[in-house]
């Protein structure tokens, strides 16, 4: 089973506005701190890390619309808008912030998206920035990556019953940047002949959360194949959406 398609839609409006409040909060900060007291250190660094955070939030944002059926060019899109706003707000000064995406294998136009038939599904975005910043003296040049991975890992397990009843056991392990993360939302799906159903109550479903990125699910269902073929959708806490499909092993 497999589909860009999740429930919910992103608002990518949102987090760009999100990404220009930080912006102008500091620019703001920035021009406050230098008129009330040029002795103090100066908060330039300060902005620097707002540029990186905000442009990790737009980051965040394009791989959540994408992996939710958005075009890949959503990417690009974002973040030539985000570098134009960047330019025009800051007035203390000039700023330059441009962006390449990364087209090296498996990524295109900055996006990766792979949601195998092995158990392991991923919803990535990678882009490198570089920043100059010109202002009364000061020169920085500043280069950075954005990397940003949801990934699912799946293993299946059965056990026949009686007739064509089988139990199924289903362990996920979610992961943000290679690092335990929560799920928004899990999705579970089995096949039968050409039907992709969902586990109910009706077949005893249950879903244990661990708290730590690792989720165990069961359910008993008639299954008439030979073999037994699970997908689980993700959606974790950014709203990045992955998929992963498994065939599970016989115990």
């Amino acid at each position: 089973m497999s589909k860009r398609n999740c429930s919910g839609q992103v608002l990518l409006v949102g987090v760009l506005i999100i990404a220009l409040l930080l912006l102008s909060t500091e620019i703001y900060v920035y021009d406050l701190g230098k008129a009330v007291e040029e002795g103090k250190q100066n908060p330039l660094s300060d902005f620097i890390l707002t540029v990186r955070l905000s442009s990790k939030h737009v980051v965040v944002g394009s791989l959540a619309n994408i992996s939710q059926g958005g075009t890949n060019q959503t990417l690009e899109i974002n973040l030539k808008r985000w570098s134009s706003f960047v330019g025009r707000l800051y007035q203390s000064g000039k700023c330059i912030l441009n962006f390449t995406l990364r087209e090296t294998a498996p990524y295109s136009s900055g996006i990766w998206i792979s949601w195998g038939t092995n158990g392991v599904g991923v919803s990535g975005a990678c882009a490198n920035f570089t920043l100059r910043l010109l202002d009364r003296g000061t020169d920085v040049d500043l280069e950075y990556a954005i990397n940003v991975t949801t990934t699912l890992l799946i293993q299946g397990t059965y056990k026949e019953m009686l007739g064509d009843s089988k139990q199924v056991n289903v362990t996920c392990n979610l992961l943000n940047e290679g690092k335990p993360a929560l799920a928004e939302n899990l999705m579970l799906y089995y096949r039968n002949l050409d039907d992709w159903l969902t586990p109910g109550p009706q077949n005893n479903y249950t879903i244990i959360d661990y708290g730590n990125g690792t989720y165990f699910m069961s359910f008993v269902a008639d299954i008439s194949s030979s073999t037994v073929e699970v997908s689980v959708h993700a959606l974790d806490q950014r709203e990045i959406c992955v998929q992963a499909n498994v065939t599970c092993t016989e115990i």
